[in-house]
């Protein structure tokens, strides 16, 4: 039976044998049973839903009671955790291949200039002796002793194609010297953030043999492994092929809302302020679920909340329920921005890993850039407190 066709069943609570008995008469092919005729068309119709819909519809969610234990939704965590993280020492390892391709061609730009910035130091070299020693003030001394007003025209022609070339000589030394400065500090930089890349993948490394041990541990002790087992490859399965495309749907969603926030607040009255000197911005959480449900369905049922120091968005829909919670904070690197810091990011009750939140962050922009609203504003301050974001701002000069 294929997985499609076993899932399906599953769902329904049915048990459908491969090939149900038939009869002939005389053309005509009957199925024995109608009950069974019926079954199998409802599974007919099921599998062209699925095939119209997508693939994430051919997976079966686990039964919700399953992971109401405290031991089952831990199991469940830590083996999301070592598929997650072996996605993420995927990434690492190509972030490490891509490094090091920049580095080897940084080594040879660095070695090629250093081979040209040679001749041109000997060629910079010999100007500047020129000078020291006084030659080129000879010429200028020639210059002023011509006999005629023709002699010196010629004189000073001669004269200032030198300083030309001298000045063209130093110039492109000076140029590849900056050159090399450039490449030589590219090429710290991106060493360093090997070191660190590879460290990071050591690091994940263990963090996933740990995780290994651990739930091995957990199953060997659980009271029905084989059922437990189950459980997880079913999880994993219905996550890869459901749940983070859904959550990715989300993200996008938000990151599309955001986007457009401040044309919403320049369109709103009392939530943009000042006093001269300083600006504030105003957000209840009201105000803000009426925007997003107005740039997007997904936010019907989902909703912001606004506590003390602390922002939560939680929502349902179907079987799906997702719960993010984090913090606005203020970055001015690359630009001035307020950064949603993702701290906590819950699916299906299942707490995902700090690596797909890291992913999903860089995947997608949710930070709001004050210069979007104002151009000569930036963000110094924010903050949440009692279902309101406020945000200080100042003259950027």
């Amino acid at each position: 039976m294929s997985t499609t066709r076993h899932i399906l069943v599953k769902m329904k609570g049915l048990r459908i044998p491969e090939k149900p008995d038939i009869f002939i008469k005389g053309d005509t092919r009957l199925i024995a049973h109608k009950p069974r005729l019926y079954i199998i068309l409802l599974l007919c119709m099921l599998l062209i839903i699925g095939t119209a819909v997508g693939p994430k519809t051919a997976f079966a969610l686990p039964e919700t009671t399953a992971v109401d234990s405290e031991e089952a939704r831990k199991l469940l965590e830590d083996s999301l955790s070592i598929v997650e993280i072996d996605h993420e020492i995927e990434r690492i390892g190509k972030r490490q291949k891509e490094l090091e391709q920049i580095q080897s061609s940084l080594e040879t730009k660095i070695s090629n200039i250093e081979l040209q910035i040679q001749e041109r130091q000997e060629q910079a070299g010999i100007v500047l002796r020129a000078y020291y020693m006084g030659e080129r003030e000879s010429l200028l001394n020639l210059l002023l002793s011509a006999q005629s007003l023709t002699g010196f025209f010629r004189i000073l022609d001669f004269y200032d194609l030198i300083i030309q070339n001298d000045q063209a000589i130093l110039r492109a030394y000076n140029q590849q010297y900056k050159e090399l400065v450039s490449a030589q500090m590219k090429a710290s930089r991106n060493a360093a953030q090997l070191t660190e890349v590879k460290d990071n993948l050591v690091k994940q490394r263990a963090r996933v043999l740990a995780l290994e041990e651990q739930v091995n541990g957990a199953l060997a002790s659980s009271s029905n492994p084989q059922a437990m087992a189950k459980l997880i490859e079913e999880f994993t399965l219905y996550w890869e092929n459901v749940g983070i495309y859904e959550v990715k749907r989300h993200f996008q969603a938000l990151a599309g809302a955001m986007n457009n926030l401040p044309t919403f607040i320049q369109g709103s009255k009392n939530m943009l302020k000042t006093n001269g000197k300083e600006y504030t911005i105003n957000i209840n959480e009201n105000d803000l679920n009426e925007f997003l449900r107005s740039e997007n369905e997904l936010f019907n049922t989902f909703a912001f909340h606004f506590d003390d120091g602390k922002i939560s968005a939680e929502g349902e829909s179907g079987n799906l329920s997702l719960l993010i919670e984090g913090r606005y904070t203020i970055i001015n690197d690359p630009e001035n921005a307020i950064m949603f810091q993702i701290d906590k990011l819950v699916f299906n009750r299942i707490e995902l890993p700090d690596t797909t939140r890291q992913a999903l962050q860089n995947e997608f922009d949710m930070n709001f850039y004050p210069k979007q609203l104002v151009s000569f504003l930036k963000a110094t301050e924010v903050s949440t407190d009692n279902k309101v974001l406020y945000v200080k701002l100042e003259l950027d000069m």
